[in-house]
């Protein structure tokens, strides 16, 4: 059983890998919660819907969020009555979330939500939230402090980063679905996702308990690096690690991961940097990376399980057996 970690565009490609690989009893997706905020009286969860979408079959490839073929009648209209359009939901992007807000409304948790929605969906993988507490991402800049939407969609990354809180965090507890996964003794490997470290996937490795779970886990763990030659292909990871005086490199993702996981998927681009990778303590491990169809995410899901097998150390086997 596999515990896969995403969050945004990168994490839900490879996540949609994963379960085109992995049986459904094989896998958990635990996604990022801190993109979640209230809008238009709704309770909106981007990192969610976007892997559910993904897994769904029924996202916008072009946009790498949201769903394909999308109407917005809404959005036009509102616009017309003069409201607030600057984060954009389509029609049927709006039911989910009409839906979820209701149902939260009425007590249930947002994992429940989350596992309705799926099943609905014809989502045989469980998806579930990192918790179900609130934990919002609050952005600090030399604008002021900012919600995460509000810097990310509303002021298009535009403000320079000064530092990442995760709000709420110390009074928080891991999803039941994450908790059961790291407890559970057929635990075989630990994915953490190409999706951007400080935005998503920090949040949920702030979660109590879920870091020392983690790095306590006698199971191969593994991560795979959003940045490809010097860039992050989607989103502002790299203009993040600038702002917060960090090299953008493959490199620098091993230290963000050190003492976490014991190997790291890189691009073949940067198979030079191998060497300073291992100095870290971290094994490399090089393949393509980039997923621009089906076809890749599947095979960058078999490298990174096939990955995940080779690094099982003796003692790992020992601990499991």
């Amino acid at each position: 059983m596999i515990l896969a970690l995403a969050g945004g565009v990168g994490g839900a490609r490879l996540a949609h890998g994963l379960a085109q690989v992995l049986a459904p009893e094989e896998l958990t997706i635990v996604v990022n919660t801190g993109d979640d905020f209230p809008h238009l009286g709704l309770h909106v969860s981007p990192d969610l819907d976007t892997v559910m979408y993904t897994l769904a079959g029924m996202n916008d490839p072009q946009k790498g969020w949201g769903i394909a073929n999308e109407s917005w009648n809404f959005m036009a209209h509102l616009a017309r009555l003069g409201g607030e359009t600057w984060f954009q939901l389509g029609d049927r992007d709006l039911a989910t979330n009409v839906e979820r807000t209701r149902r939260l409304r009425d007590g249930q948790s947002l994992s429940a939500v989350t596992e309705y929605l799926c099943r609905k969906l014809d989502i045989q993988h469980r998806i579930a939230p990192m918790s179900d507490d609130l934990m919002p991402t609050r952005v600090h800049t030399t604008d002021g402090v900012l919600d995460f939407q509000d810097y990310f969609v509303r002021q298009r990354a535009q403000p320079t980063v000064v530092r990442l809180e995760y709000a709420g965090s110390a009074n928080s507890k891991m999803s039941s679905a994450l908790q059961t996964c790291l407890e559970n003794p057929a635990l075989s490997a630990v994915i953490i996702c190409p999706s951007n470290p400080y935005l998503s996937i920090a949040p949920i490795l702030a979660v109590p308990g879920v870091r020392d779970a983690i790095a306590k886990a006698r199971v191969p763990r593994l991560a795979v690096s959003p940045i490809i030659g010097g860039r992050a292909l989607k989103g502002p990871a790299a203009k993040i690690m600038r702002e917060l005086g960090k090299a953008v490199s493959a490199i620098e993702i091993a230290n963000f991961y050190h003492g976490l996981v014991d190997g790291l998927v890189i691009d073949n681009v940067d198979a030079k940097l191998c060497d300073a990778i291992s100095a870290t303590g971290i094994r490399p491990f090089e393949t393509a990376t980039v997923m621009r169809n089906a076809q890749d995410r599947q095979q960058l899901a078999h490298d990174v399980v096939r990955f995940a097998d080779q690094l099982k150390l003796p003692a790992m086997r020992s601990a499991s057996a």
